[in-house]
């Protein structure tokens, strides 16, 4: 094999660019750092189950999880969330709890230094 060729979706280039922005135009090295995990291989991101969340986050906890959150297990307490994916189940529960989830650039609008946000996983 002469090279390997990097496939990467569009939707996962612009939002790596969007959080780069972020990270540059407001000193959040948080943003850089979500940005470098999204370009990872499928098979190392993260997959979480709420039962996981639930137990090690409390009442109004920020994350953002760099990949997957499933559905499994219930979330007993508010959170706001963002991730690269998440199941309708862990959607719902999650705002049935009380809590919300956002996508990457609310998120980045809301918490722009990302201060008090956790990455999660």
């Amino acid at each position: 094999m002469k090279g390997i060729i990097l496939l990467v979706n569009q939707v996962v280039l612009h939002m790596i660019k969007d959080l780069k922005q972020a990270s540059k135009k407001n000193e959040a090295p948080i943003w850089s750092k979500l940005a470098d995990l999204a370009l990872k291989p499928s098979s190392v991101k993260r997959i979480v189950n709420l039962a996981r969340i639930n137990r090690i986050t409390k009442e109004n906890d920020v994350i953002f999880v760099p990949g997957k959150v499933l559905g499994t297990g219930n979330v007993s307490h508010k959170i706001t969330l963002s991730s690269f994916s998440i199941s309708t189940t862990a959607a719902n529960k999650i705002i049935q709890s009380g809590g919300s989830v956002m996508t990457y650039s609310d998120m980045i609008k809301k918490f722009p230094t990302g201060k008090d946000v956790i990455i999660f996983g």
